[in-house]
């Protein structure tokens, strides 16, 4: 297998989900400022010129993040990130929607609708975009909320994709341009997210599996989450 990956938030879930899995993926990185992913060659493996893509070793192809998560969990069960049982499983996914739909998805549209690198890519709506932004307060404020009774982590118990996804969101704008400043929660539970490298090594797992999460520096390093100019788009 080899990962087809850039800096930018959706391939971060893939990286962050591997390196918690500790699966070691051969990786093809792409300049997104330079096109790479908008050539012939590229679009063969996925027609919407959009990454992470996963090509499997008989030459299949997988792609939208999440995909590719449930993929390697089937290969990978352990440490579980989608749940290993019915309920888990369904909390896991109910979070990781919300937390994508009202959170991850609505700083996205702010991106694709202001920054300049989207403004020959695509029509920017500008009205959408401001829309979007006074929302995605509210919205944290709302998980904030939410995760006030104590939970370890966002669906219960153990780390998962929905922490995952949560974390992909704050770290949008970290570093971020000027179009996306004050859209990250800076405060309360939800404002943890981008901020896991505070945390002893001791606490960064306190699910009922005990494994320890990687140091959250190592993560930025080996998977380069907020590392060039690319970590700026989406």
């Amino acid at each position: 297998m080899k990962l087809y990956n850039a800096p930018a938030p959706n391939p971060r879930r893939v990286r962050i989900f591997v390196t918690e899995k500790g699966i070691d993926i051969p990786r093809v990185e792409l300049n997104l400022l330079a096109g790479e992913n908008r050539t012939p060659e590229f679009r063969k493996l996925n027609s919407l010129g959009q990454v992470p893509v996963l090509e499997l070793d008989d030459g299949g192809i997988i792609t939208e993040s999440m995909a590719i998560c449930r993929y390697l969990e089937e290969l990978h069960p352990e440490p579980s990130l989608f749940g290993s049982n019915p309920r888990d499983r369904a909390r896991i996914e109910m979070w990781e929607r919300r937390i994508s739909n009202e959170i991850f998805l609505r700083i996205g549209n702010v991106a694709l609708n202001t920054l300049p690198f989207f403004a020959t890519r695509r029509t920017q709506v500008a009205a959408f975009a401001q829309a979007e932004r006074q929302v995605v307060p509210e919205k944290w404020a709302w998980l904030d909320a939410e995760l006030a009774d104590g939970r370890p982590f966002v669906a219960g118990d153990d780390f998962s994709v929905a922490d995952i996804t949560g974390m992909a969101a704050s770290l949008h704008t970290r570093p971020g341009p000027a179009e996306l400043v004050g859209l990250v929660s800076k405060n309360g539970r939800a404002g943890s997210f981008g901020s896991l490298r505070e945390l002893p090594p001791g606490r960064r797992s306190r699910g009922r599996r005990g494994s320890r999460r990687p140091d959250f520096d190592t993560l930025r390093a080996t998977n380069r989450t907020c590392e060039g100019p690319e970590a700026r788009l989406i």
